[in-house]
């Protein structure tokens, strides 16, 4: 194989490499599988028939997954809870925390993540409140 043609091989392979990586919207709902809230919630979502439901207490999500959330929710704290008991318990409140801090504390224990988290390709629905819930069911019908 002469020089060009050992060039155009790598191009084809380069382009299957960047092809094969494409984005694929992600249809995802993160919850607690024993939290009646979460699964009333996921009870009243429209056509989410195509979605995958992970039960963070049995597959806690990775942090590649966690960066994912990241990126479309804006920052770790907005995916943060601060209901949780441990976040109680361990007296954050009275601590100023950084992102890396609720990025680790949200990666060491399932119950910092808020939840649910649906996301829906670019469009993501943090928490239970009435209005994001509101949101999410008007965002998928």
């Amino acid at each position: 194989m002469n020089s060009s043609c050992k060039s155009c091989a790598f191009s084809v392979l380069f382009i299957f490499y960047i092809c094969s990586q494409t984005y694929i919207p992600m249809k995802k709902i993160y919850h607690l599988g024993t939290c009646d809230t979460c699964r009333k919630i996921i009870k009243s979502l429209p056509n989410i028939e195509g979605f995958t439901l992970q039960d963070i207490k049995k597959e806690p999500f990775t942090e590649a997954e966690l960066e994912k959330l990241h990126n479309l929710a804006g920052s770790y704290e907005a995916l943060f809870s601060r209901r949780a008991t441990l976040y109680k318990e361990r007296g954050l409140k009275n601590q100023q925390l950084t992102e890396a801090d609720y990025k680790n504390l949200i990666l060491e224990h399932y119950t910092f993540l808020s939840r649910p988290v649906i996301v829906d390709g670019d469009a993501i629905f943090i928490g239970n409140s009435p209005k994001v819930v509101s949101a999410a069911i008007t965002h998928l019908q």
